[in-house]
């Protein structure tokens, strides 16, 4: 009869310790990798007062940098090719959409040559992807 008494003071808590500890270094492994997780090709971009376009599905990135190169999101193509490959990808998707990222410093004969192509491949919509305006505070 003593055995079915010490039955009944069983602990049923669950030990949540290493649980928390397991969270925190995956909290800490994360903090440390988010930054090292930054994608696409660095272009500084022109600044405008527009209003940003909804996301529908994942959008294809058009990027020409500083020194005139053409990246479509993160795969660098020629200006030659770049018909051809958006042909291939819009074969694959229905009603893509293009957005086009300049350098501010790229001349601007380059982007009305690269928005050509991007027409010429049967992209019907094109967006230029900019930065909102910085408003500069106490100078009139």
């Amino acid at each position: 009869m003593a055995g079915l008494n010490n039955d009944k003071n069983l602990m049923s808590e669950i030990n949540v310790t290493p649980l928390v500890d397991v969270m925190l270094v995956l909290l800490i492994i994360f903090m440390v990798a988010a930054p090292m997780m930054t994608q696409g090709v660095d272009v500084s971009l022109p600044q405008t007062t527009s209003e940003g376009l909804p996301l529908g599905e994942e959008p294809l990135i058009v990027t020409i940098d500083r020194v005139q190169q053409i990246f479509i999101n993160d795969y660098k193509v020629t200006l030659d090719g770049l018909q051809l490959k958006l042909k291939k990808i819009r074969e694959g998707r229905s009603g893509v959409g293009v957005y086009l990222r300049a350098d501010k410093g790229v001349p601007y004969g380059i982007v009305v040559r690269v928005m050509s192509e991007i027409k010429n491949a049967g992209i019907e919509k094109l967006g230029m992807v900019t930065e909102p305006l910085q408003e500069t505070k106490g100078i009139n």
